[in-house]
C-alpha cells in the first residue's frame, strides 16, 4: 500500500518540512508522531471499516487525522470550508459513523448514524478504505462520489518532482487530494493557505520560495488585474498550474507576458475519475493532451468520455454516470485538433439562440478584453422569439461613470469580433465577486471541478 511507503520514507526523512501552515513549517518526524498517535485514538474510538467525517480546516493535524483513517480501513468524508447549514446537507447524504470535529486541533468523536450503504460495504468486504468527496457544483444538490482509496492513490506510486508546492484546493477535492499525495509521496513540502486573496497567496509564494502555484483561471485574472504580482519576489515559481474551469485565451497570454520563464501547465480532472496525467501543447494554448496508462480518453458526439482505474465506485445519491462499457460521462464539450483537446465548457451551459449554440467561455474571454471589465458571466436567459437570448453579467471597475455609454461600448465591440447572435443582449453591471470561495465562477448551471 501507497501509505506503509509513505510512512516508511517520512522515518527516513524526519527534519525536512512537510507543511507549511499558519506560517509555521511542521517538519516529517512531527507529522508522523501524530499519524501514529491519531491511529491509536482511532484504534480505541471508532471501529475498524466506518465512515467517519473529518470536519476541520486543513491543517498538519487533519491530514494526520486523515492519513490515520486511511490506516485503519475508514471510508473518510472531508469536510472544510462550509456553513453549517451545508454541513449538515452533507451529512445527510453521507450518512457517517462518526462525526469528527476538531477544536483547537484536538479531534471529537461524536456518533451519528448507521451507515449502511452498498458501496460503503463494497470497500469494507475488500478490507480497503475510501473516500467521499462532494461534487462542486454552484447550484444544486451535490452529489457523493464514493472512492475506494486503493485504486485513486495507486498513480502516486510512480516517483515524481520534489517541488516546494501551494495547496489551493484542499483535501475535501479532487484537485487537493492530487496536490497532497503527489507531494507526499515526493516528501515534498506543501504550504497551506487560509486565506485565498491574491495578495496573501503571493505573500507566501515569496516568504516560503513555492516552486508550484496552483490556481483557477478566475484566481489568476484577479491576480493580474490587483498587479499584486509586482509587489513580490515570485521568482521560485516553476510551474503555475490551472483547472476546474475553462481558460481564456485573453488570461493565458497575459500570464505567460509576465511570467515567461515560468512553465503553465493545463490540468484536467473531475471528482469521479480523478485527476488526470496531462500534457499541455504549449505554454500559450488551451488545448491539452490527455490519458496514461491508467487512464484513457475518447469523443463521443463531442462530449468528453473518460475510463480509468481511479474512478469512484458510484454516487450515494445519484444515478450512475458511466456507459454500460465502464466510461465516464464528464458532460464537458470539447473541440479535437491533432491529437489534443480543448475544453469548450459544460453541454449544460450551452446558450441555444434560434438553433445556433454559443459557449459562454468564449464570449466571456471576449469581454476581458475591455479595459473597464474585471470579472465576466456569461449566460442564457428564455426568450419566446429566439428560444434563448445572452446575458452578461459584468463587474466593472472604479473608473466607469456613464453605464450606457459602457454598455454601448461592449456591444459594438463584440459585433465587430463574433457573429450577432453572440453578442450580449442583456447587460447587468455588478460590485460583485463573480466566483466562489475557491476562486471558480460561479454559473446558474455548473458540473465541472
Amino acid at each position: 500500500m501507497l501509505l506503509d511507503r509513505l510512512i516508511e520514507e517520512f522515518r527516513l526523512n524526519p527534519d525536512k518540512e512537510a507543511i507549511i501552515w499558519d506560517d509555521f513549517p511542521f517538519n516529517y518526524s512531527f507529522f508522523l508522531t501524530k499519524i501514529v498517535n491519531f491511529s491509536s485514538f482511532i484504534t480505541q474510538k471508532i471501529p475498524k471499516g466506518s465512515v467517519v467525517s473529518i470536519e476541520s480546516e486543513m491543517t498538519p493535524y487533519s491530514i494526520a487525522f486523515f492519513l490515520a483513517c486511511i490506516q485503519n480501513n475508514m471510508i473518510s468524508i472531508p469536510i472544510t470550508l462550509i456553513d453549517e447549514n451545508q454541513i449538515n446537507n452533507y451529512l445527510d447524504i453521507a450518512h457517517p459513523d462518526y462525526r469528527v470535529v476538531f477544536k483547537n486541533n484536538k479531534p471529537e468523536v461524536i456518533k451519528f448514524s448507521n451507515s449502511d450503504i452498498e458501496l460503503y460495504n463494497q470497500i469494507r468486504n475488500k478490507k480497503s478504505s475510501g473516500l467521499v468527496l462532494f461534487s462542486s457544483g454552484s447550484t444544486g444538490t451535490s452529489k457523493a462520489a464514493v472512492h475506494d482509496l486503493f485504486y485513486l492513490l495507486k498513480k502516486f506510486e510512480q516517483p515524481g518532482k520534489d517541488l516546494r508546492t501551494l495547496v489551493f484546493m484542499y483535501y475535501d477535492h479532487i484537485g487537493g487530494i492530487d496536490t497532497l499525495f503527489y507531494s507526499l509521496s515526493n516528501n515534498s513540502t506543501i504550504v497551506i493557505v487560509n486565506d485565498r486573496s491574491p495578495r496573501n497567496i503571493l505573500s507566501l509564494v515569496e516568504k516560503w520560495k513555492v516552486e508550484v502555484l496552483p490556481a483557477t483561471p478566475s484566481f489568476l485574472n484577479m491576480m493580474l488585474l490587483s498587479e499584486d504580482y509586482k509587489k513580490f519576489d515570485l521568482s521560485s515559481i516553476k510551474y503555475i498550474t490551472y483547472g476546474t474551469e475553462p481558460m481564456s485565451d485573453f488570461t493565458l497570454n497575459k500570464v505567460n507576458e509576465i511570467f515567461p520563464d515560468i512553465k503553465i501547465i493545463q490540468k484536467y480532472g473531475t471528482t469521479e475519475t480523478g485527476t488526470l496525467r496531462s500534457r499541455s501543447k504549449s505554454n500559450t494554448s488551451t488545448f491539452i493532451k490527455l490519458g496514461d496508462q491508467i487512464s484513457d480518453i475518447r469523443v463521443v458526439e463531442g462530449i468528453l468520455q473518460i475510463k480509468a482505474s481511479t474512478s469512484m465506485l458510484g454516487y450515494i445519491n445519484a444515478p450512475s454516470p458511466f456507459t454500460e462499457d465502464g466510461w465516464f460521462i464528464t458532460g464537458d464539450k470539447v473541440e479535437e485538433k491533432d491529437g489534443f483537446l480543448k475544453i469548450l465548457g459544460r453541454e449544460t451551459e450551452i446558450i441555444n439562440v434560434g438553433g445556433e449554440k454559443v459557449y459562454p467561455a468564449e464570449v466571456e474571454n471576449l469581454l476581458q478584453e475591455i479595459d473597464e471589465v474585471i470579472e465576466a458571466t456569461v449566460y442564457g436567459e428564455a426568450n419566446s422569439i429566439m428560444g434563448n437570448i445572452v446575458c452578461a453579467k459584468i463587474t466593472i471597475n472604479d473608473s466607469v461613470v456613464d453605464k450606457k455609454l459602457l454598455k454601448k461600448k461592449i456591444q459594438k465591440f463584440c459585433k465587430s469580433k463574433v457573429e450577432n447572435y453572440k453578442v450580449p443582449v442583456k447587460i447587468q453591471f455588478t460590485s460583485e465577486k463573480q466566483h466562489g470561495d475557491r476562486f471558480k465562477k460561479l454559473r446558474k448551471k455548473d458540473g465541472i471541478i
